[in-house]
């Protein structure tokens, strides 16, 4: 069959649920399906998801995707995976069953063994060789305590049984019948076992947080061909999976930001502002970090990048917790009725905060209420929450590397409200382009896949397929852009952990 009579299917696995979505040689999408699973919080601060519930749900929505688009799974080219990314999964390989749950990356469990290793000095180390802050984030960290704390680990570790990955890996694994254990290097590199200079797992790394080496997986480049299916409840023809890659990643390669400077934020659950850096790693500190943004065909591109822990997931807790409004068509409703915050701000600090404080003790608050405060003014605290956090990663950015941004990209979710969109361009006093493509991750590892099994020969042909956004100009007077923006330093500036207050100095901003 000529490749031009070919699909790709796509698994979008994110942290809220997991999208499936069929594209055509053209990068139209011909269907999608989703299937939302179960956000579990058993203690303060803890997250965790079901890894099975979303297995199952790949399927499901793999399946429903395919009857709408009426295709047959002969027809598939390619499956991809983009996945959210530094979510811990270990499992029984003789059971194919998860130990315990998957540790999300928002969970914070494990702020005290992160702690420990800082107070030890291994900080250092980390950075140095992962470009990772010691943070209870990223993935090592939440292995070490699957290790120690799931029943009967320490004897399946010691009889060889046991297999550790992110959900990548997790998902290659079950899909080709656990004869595949492997992940990409963008995934690899956001654990803080995986040394970005030499490109292997480090042994003094995994010694130090007591994760064997011989449970991680194999790191291979995004456009490779991982395996094949090998799962009759999903397709009985064998599929080849390509396009592997962390959700952020992929959205920095759908919006082809191809050259050194371009950047781009993915406004999600959390929000991930991303910037190509070329092919050799930034010195990243003071908040950012550095990641492998892909490696097409063993050529690594590097990324820099600042880490936003809530963003969307503010909005869903002033509509799921507070119940504030019931749809976002009310949202809006409220939003015009409230054209000024008048003072008050919602520091979404409900699992700590990521760039540029890195403070996992934070807890959020609600400041600067008055008598007047009604809902309409805390749904835009909380919207407006979201493009201050970006407003301080993109400043921060700006700080270590001497580039100025011209244009911010943005994507995900929550980047389709335009009053959110017209704020953030007016806070960083910059354009703002909202993509018109709504599954950017998707179509990144769909673009990365298809370059894998040949669907398309070359990046320019893929760039022919993209279409440019729709673009916010700011507007706001700069004095009221930093009047808003004092405002929000203060309110952050009270949430955070009295330490780390107290090692600011007098008339020193909090970074």
């Amino acid at each position: 069959m000529a490749e031009m009579d070919k699909f790709i299917l796509s698994i979008d696995q994110s942290t809220s649920g997991t999208k499936a979505l069929f594209v055509d040689r053209h990068g139209h999408v011909l269907a999608r399906s989703s299937e939302e699973h179960k956000q579990m919080y058993p203690s303060p601060g803890w997250v965790e998801h079901d890894p099975v519930e979303i297995y199952n749900n790949v399927k499901k929505a793999a399946r429903s995707s395919l009857k709408l688009a009426g295709i047959d799974a002969s027809k598939l080219a390619a499956i991809s995976i983009t996945n959210q990314r530094e979510t811990a999964v270990i499992w029984d390989k003789t059971t194919g069953m998860p130990i315990y749950n998957a540790i999300v990356w928002q969970c914070q469990r494990t702020a005290d063994i992160c702690a420990e290793l800082m107070a030890a000095g291994h900080e250092p180390l980390v950075q140095a060789a992962t470009g990772l802050r010691l943070d209870p984030y990223f993935s090592a960290a939440k292995w070490a305590w699957i290790l120690e704390h799931a029943a009967d680990a320490k004897q399946l570790l010691a009889e060889g049984k046991l297999l550790a990955g992110t959900i990548d890996s997790w998902l290659v694994w079950k899909l080709t019948g656990g004869s595949i254990h492997a992940t990409d290097y963008t995934n690899a590199s956001r654990t803080s076992l995986f040394n970005i200079h030499s490109l292997t797992w480090d042994e003094e790394l995994c010694r130090m947080f007591g994760v064997p080496h011989e449970l991680l997986p194999v790191v291979k480049s995004s456009d490779e061909v991982f395996g094949y299916t090998d799962d009759p409840e999903l397709f009985p023809e064998k599929v080849p999976i390509s396009g592997v890659i962390g959700d952020s990643q992929a959205a920095l390669f759908s919006q082809l930001c191809l050259e050194p400077g371009m950047a781009k934020a993915t406004y999600g659950t959390g929000t991930s502002v991303l910037m190509n850096v070329g092919d050799k790693p930034a010195n990243s500190g003071n908040g950012l970090v550095t990641a492998i943004a892909w490696t097409i065909s063993g050529k690594v591109t590097y990324a820099l990048e600042a880490i936003i822990r809530t963003s969307g997931d503010s909005i869903k807790w002033v509509r799921d917790k507070l119940g504030l409004f019931d749809s976002f068509e009310e949202m809006e409703r409220y939003l015009e009725k409230a054209p000024d915050n008048e003072g008050v701000y919602l520091v979404p600090a409900f699992v700590g905060l990521g760039a540029p404080y890195w403070d996992p003790y934070a807890r959020a608050a609600i400041i600067g209420m008055t008598r007047r405060t009604g809902k309409a003014h805390i749904i835009r605290a909380a919207l407006e929450s979201i493009a201050y956090q970006v407003r301080d990663a993109v400043d921060l950015m700006e700080e270590e590397t001497g580039i100025r941004l011209k244009v911010l990209l943005a994507d995900g979710g929550a980047s389709d409200n335009a009053i959110l969109m017209q704020f953030q361009a007016d806070l960083l006093d910059n354009p703002v382009v909202k993509s018109d493509v709504s599954e950017l991750s998707a179509m990144g590892s769909i673009y990365l896949a298809g370059l894998g099994v040949g669907y398309w020969k070359s990046l320019k042909e893929i760039a022919a397929l993209t279409k440019s956004g729709k673009c916010y100009e700011a507007l706001m007077p700069a004095e009221e852009r930093e009047r808003q923006y004092a405002g929000w330093k203060k309110a952050v500036n009270s949430v955070l952990n009295v330490n780390q207050k107290t090692n600011v100095k007098k008339g020193e901003s909090i970074r």
